[in-house]
């Protein structure tokens, strides 16, 4: 088998929502004391609510997705750091599920013990933080999806590709990635793949995404 060569980054998209990995840390510190480590191993599902209390968890090292639980659709991801569980605990815990895109390391407390920590050590305002970062993240994802085209939402999802981790884009095709996250067929996906990248405008090895060459026009 042909050895994979890891992908090339690019600072030609910039994600235009600053994720607060302080106050993510900020929080995990707090909350990790009253925490069991999770190793999880790739496509490992995860839910929110479990022996039936609700959970929080803490993304340590890793990736994971969230996903719609009645039809497996991919909301959107994650890498670590990160905090679950705190910005949807009025929800109903069946709706969503969680999903690891490459084998992860998470911390899992019950949802009650890490909003009395919160609490307790005053953990607000790091608080607020994640849930703005998770509202924004939320917004992207529904612009992005709610494109006008197929070919602006493929342009999205191709940015949003490079902007995962590095073990992660060495694991799924561009391809799969899109696919997983939007409702647009395979073929659709795979003839404008191909165009962009016979215009060398990405870069491509055995379907990895390896690197956008050059600014991905806003129009086919």
């Amino acid at each position: 088998m042909p050895e994979i060569k890891k992908p090339i980054k690019t600072s030609m998209y910039n994600a235009s929502i600053c994720k607060p990995d302080q106050h993510i840390a900020n929080l995990i510190y707090h909350l990790s004391p009253e925490a069991n480590i999770i190793e999880t191993k790739i496509r490992q599902k995860i839910n929110y609510s479990n022996d039936g209390a609700r959970k929080c968890y803490l993304l340590l090292e890793g990736s994971i997705a969230l996903c719609r639980t009645r039809d497996s659709f991919m909301m959107n991801s994650e890498s670590a750091p990160y905090v679950f569980g705190l910005s949807n605990q009025l929800s109903v815990s069946d709706y969503l599920h969680m999903q690891t895109l490459e084998p992860s390391r998470i911390a899992c407390l019950s949802l009650s013990a890490a909003n009395i920590i919160i609490a307790e050590k005053d953990l607000w305002e790091s608080l607020a933080h994640l849930l703005i970062y998770t509202a924004g993240r939320v917004y992207e994802h529904c612009t992005r999806i709610s494109a006008p085209s197929s070919y602006a939402i493929i342009r999205s999802q191709l940015y949003e590709l490079m902007q995962e981790s590095e073990e992660l884009r060495s694991s799924i095709t561009a391809a799969n990635y899109i696919q997983s996250r939007t409702f647009l067929s395979r073929s659709s996906i795979m003839k404008i793949l191909a165009e962009l990248k016979k215009g060398s405008y990405i870069t491509t090895e055995r379907g990895l995404l390896m690197q956008i060459k050059q600014g991905i026009p806003l129009k086919y």
